[in-house]
């Protein structure tokens, strides 16, 4: 079992999303930078789908009462077991009674803790991700028990980190495809998509990021359609959405752009204030 000794911003256990469920109006969810969620996962041999914890900006603080492995991914915060720091992207074996604690952000704004056989939390609709009104709680809490598999311990000195390319925190650039309603609009605004900057705003969650510029905007509504993580809407008001992995599955603002898979993944490491550009692909 792992303990939550005390909570970060904003701990949930996350996995590789609900699918299948979207015609119930359940969201995908699962985790916000599938990236690093799969490479934590990859490092520990643990199957594609386990469950991890996913933080954002501030990590939690964990005490371990098994024998077991985990792996930090994702943004840098400084990671520590009993005090001693410890990397990124390796395998740390760590015993009974350890803490895991956190520092200050470096960069980026998600970690995802992975644990040797991913996290046993109750399954849902096919999946651990937590989801308001699905799973029993939103967020982790001080007190809380995880379970999970354990293992032996293993000395931690015999695995090699993985160096992840920077670049997927530091990337200001956001590739983009073109959305169902992208050709409606007039070429003054198809052009200013890609030529100005974009701030993150306060607004910016697990549901949809929003921005703190707005467009000027002609278009009508549309229809109550489909969208996915991904799409960007675009609000009678100007203000841009761009749906995230908790997003519903249906809309009624016009569809302009499209994230690429990878573009949510990077997306999902930005913060408040950061500056993004959309770059057209195709």
């Amino acid at each position: 079992m792992i303990e939550v000794l005390k909570a970060g911003l904003l701990d949930t256990v996350q996995d590789s999303g609900r699918l299948g469920s979207q015609e119930f109006g359940v969201p995908f969810s699962g985790a916000m930078d599938n990236y690093s969620y799969a490479l934590a996962n990859s490092i520990l041999g643990n199957p594609s789908d386990a469950a991890v914890i996913e933080s954002t900006i501030v990590g939690p603080k964990l005490k371990f009462h098994a024998d077991t492995s985990i792996c930090i991914t994702g943004a840098q915060m400084h990671p520590a077991i009993n005090g001693n720091a410890v990397r990124n992207n390796i395998e740390i074996s760590v015993k009974v009674n350890d803490v895991l604690s956190f520092g200050k952000k470096e960069y980026g704004s998600r970690i995802y803790i992975a644990v040797a056989g991913g996290f046993q939390t109750k399954k849902v609709m096919s999946s651990r991700s937590m989801y308001k009104g699905i799973t029993d709680d939103v967020k982790l809490k001080k007190g809380d028990i995880l379970p999970i598999v354990g293992r032996h311990y293993v000395d931690s000195k015999m695995f090699s980190s993985i160096k992840v390319d920077k670049t997927h925190f530091y990337n200001e650039s956001i590739e983009v495809t073109i959305g169902p309603e992208y050709e409606k609009l007039d070429t003054h605004l198809q052009e200013l998509l890609v030529n100005q900057e974009f701030t993150i705003s306060v607004n910016s969650n697990r549901m949809a990021y929003q921005f703190n510029e707005t467009l000027h905007n002609s278009l009508e509504g549309i229809i109550t359609s489909l969208v996915l993580p991904g799409t960007i809407q675009l609000t009678p008001s100007g203000q841009l959405i761009v749906l995230m992995r908790d997003c519903q599955i249906t809309g009624g603002y016009p569809r302009i752009l499209q994230l690429t898979e990878a573009s949510i993944n990077v997306l999902s490491q930005k913060f408040l204030g950061d500056m993004i550009r959309f770059k057209r692909i195709k």
